[in-house]
């Protein structure tokens, strides 16, 4: 197999013009089953990872299995995840596709878990520098939709397939070979993983993503791992003490609990009637760690919890009202997945940390420093112990036979091996640290149009600053390199950039697009556009024109006769528009500004009477600002045709201050 050749123009910026346009949306079903990829569930992302070369199999994709969870132990162990765990599993080989590591995760509402995966994925793939990755979610290859400003023409979902991969730490696109590259063919057959394998491995060098994708990409996963504790909230809660245990020994299990609770139907709430598990009475202050989205989640849903259940809250205006309200949602979370549990007996479950596997993971975590140090059975290491067990049992393994643990049933089995004391809860309760401060649930106009702002890649600037330095030059200027660009049925293509080189005229062409608009040759005629020709009158001079062309059948017009005849139809037409209401309705050059005349234009041997001897051209730029101004106005400050087109180009116009009379004041800027 010949390598295909490097892709070229990845910085090229296309925002809604083909293929970027197609990158702005989910990947159609129908665009999934053509190239043969199976539908990745909604809210969900697959990950795979597979030996860049064929050496090693299945032994050395175990032994990276072992080798990433313990690598990845310090990040996972403390994480919170909102659905599903990230899992790595062995996958043996199907098809066309080879054995490799793999898995698929919820994230639920938590978009945060699907960039931190990403993140994962790419430091796999440094670590381990035989591994290749791949990630998709429902949308397709959502790494190019990040990037979708800077992708080269070539790339778009039909043909994208087994072509993005991290390598080495890096983002690499594997291009089309030069021969489909020239013929643009979006159906053309899809690499397979092995034929891309191979291709990636051999020249990876090669395949590197251009810079500009890179980097978009890569702003998306930045901060990481300092982002994780930066994802977390710490919130008072008035809970029952039997939470308060589980949850020291499960802090995870926050999130299943915040998910019950936020997707609760009228069935789930009869087992909130009168708690069986959880009971009012025992209740103590306590800290718990959410993720922001899940405190957001249960912070911002409306409940009055039912008489029966014994749960009371106190007045809005008492300084605890917060911390009974969380407790209280909380705890029906938690009653909800205990009435849920499939009653699993004890003796039909295995136990998963006293294998083989469990033994040679905890000396790796050992080896790697993972205790910090810790006195084994202090108190911080038996906390560490737990978090690790924890990750293990949800996120390395799952012995086959092993009945699935639902959280309801692992809470009860918490609730049985957990002593509980209450006095020394209620003890620890009189010295909680602070909570975390929430503001950052409330978001102001402002706020959202930085960050909006900040999403784009956009600078800054204050209202004044915009002011001054926008320019309505700039505007007219945009919007004509907007309408001189290519446009299809997929979209048009933005003039991001002053240095693009101007559009160019091919006479030949546009004479031949002419003919067939013009009907030139009779015989194309059909009968509908003879008689449509029948009602037109017109001129003598005209109809000798006609006559002439009739006389010479195989005499060429050329393209300046052509150009020069529908230069003086579009002239009378400008001669009898100009003293109607659609003439007046344009705003004209002023006298003298413009050393073009229409006198001019027609000494071609129209002899007009002396009033249209002289006609005074349309002032484009101003007509432009001016339509462009209004609908801005009309907008209100809302999104509309103006703000999106200006803003794709990078022209920003200030908030219109002037409600009256603002535009002729600003048109009075461009004369």
């Amino acid at each position: 197999m010949t390598a295909p050749r490097p892709c070229g123009g990845g910085a090229a910026r296309c925002v809604t013009g083909p293929p970027c346009s197609a990158w702005r949306g989910p990947a159609p079903l129908a665009v999934m089953e053509v190239i043969g990829r199976a539908a990745v569930p909604e809210d969900a992302v697959r990950y795979c990872l597979f030996a860049a070369t064929e050496s090693g199999g299945e032994a050395l994709l175990r032994r990276c299995a072992e080798g990433v969870a313990v690598r990845l132990a310090p990040l996972l162990a403390a994480y919170i995840w909102q659905r599903q765990p990230f899992r790595l599993r062995y996958v043996p080989p199907r098809g066309e596709t080879p054995a490799h590591l793999g898995g698929t995760t919820l994230f639920g509402d938590n978009v945060e878990d699907e960039w931190f995966i990403v993140y994962l994925v790419r430091e796999i793939t440094r670590e381990f520098p035989g591994l290749a990755a791949r990630v998709d979610d429902n949308d397709g290859e959502f790494l190019l939709i990040e990037a979708a400003d800077f992708l080269p023409k070539w790339l778009n979902p039909e043909n994208s397939d087994n072509r993005v991969f991290f390598y080495k730490g890096e983002l690499h696109i594997i291009p089309l070979t030069e021969s489909q590259e020239k013929e643009y063919d979006p159906s053309a057959d899809n690499l397979t993983i092995s034929q891309a394998l191979t291709l990636l491995s051999n020249h990876s060098e090669e395949f590197l993503a251009a810079e500009p994708i890179r980097t978009a990409v890569y702003k998306r996963i930045s901060g990481y791992p300092e982002k994780i504790q930066a994802s977390f909230h710490r919130a008072h809660c008035y809970l029952p003490a039997g939470i308060v245990a589980v949850l020291r020994q499960r802090p995870s299990l926050v999130a299943a609990a915040v998910q019950a609770f936020y997707l609760r139907d009228p069935v789930d709430l009869r087992a909130c009637r009168s708690f069986k598990t959880f009971c009012p009475e025992e209740r103590v202050m306590t800290i718990v760690t959410f993720t922001k989205c899940l405190y957001a989640q249960l912070v911002q849903q409306k409940f009055a919890p039912d008489r029966r259940s014994g749960y009371t809250l106190p007045l809005p205006s008492h300084p605890q009202f917060k911390a009974y309200e969380l407790g209280m949602k909380l705890a029906h979370g938690f009653e909800i997945l205990c009435s849920k549990c499939n009653k699993v007996s004890p003796d039909s479950k295995r136990n998963v940390l006293s294998g083989p596997l469990w033994e040679r993971f905890l000396s790796s975590l050992k080896e790697k420093k993972y205790f910090k140090g810790q006195m084994e059975g202090s108190a911080k290491y038996s906390e560490l112990l737990r978090m690790a067990e924890d990750y293990f049992q949800q996120s390395v393994t799952k012995p086959e036979g092993c009945v699935e643990v639902s959280p309801g049933d692992e809470i009860l089995t918490l609730l049985q091996t957990t002593t509980i004391d209450l006095k020394e809860l209620e003890r620890e309760a009189a010295c909680l640290p602070p909570e975390d401060d929430d503001s950052w649930l409330e978001l102001t106009p402002d706020d959202l149009d930085q960050m909006l702002k900040e999403a784009g890649s956009e600078s800054i600037q204050s209202s004044n600053e915009e002011e001054q330095k926008y320019d309505l030059e700039t505007v007219a200027e945009s919007m004509k390199a907007f309408v001189s660009k290519v446009s299809t049925h997929e979209g048009a293509e933005m003039p991001w950039s002053s240095d693009d080189s101007h559009v160019t005229f091919d006479v030949d062409s546009f004479t031949k697009a002419l003919d067939r608009i013009l009907g030139a040759d009779s015989e194309e005629l059909d009968s509908d556009d003879l008689d449509e020709e029948e009602e037109f009158d017109f001129s003598d001079e005209d109809d000798e024109d006609s006559d002439a062309e009739n006389q010479r059948p195989d005499q060429e017009v050329s393209p300046n006769e052509l150009i020069g005849s529908l230069k003086s139809y579009m002239n009378e037409m400008d001669r009898e528009l100009a003293h109607t209401n659609v003439g007046k309705s344009f705003t004209t050059q002023k006298k003298g500004a413009s050393s073009v005349k229409a006198a001019t234009s027609q000494s071609t041997g129209h002899d007009s009477g002396a009033e249209d001897t002289e006609l005074t051209p349309v002032d484009v730029d101003m007509n432009l600002v001016t339509n462009l101004l209004e609908s801005y106005s009309a907008q209100s400050g809302l999104a509309g045709p103006t703000s999106n087109i200006l803003q794709s180009m990078g022209v920003y116009l200030p908030e219109n201050a002037d409600h009256t009379g603002s535009v002729e004041q600003q048109n009075k800027r461009l004369s």
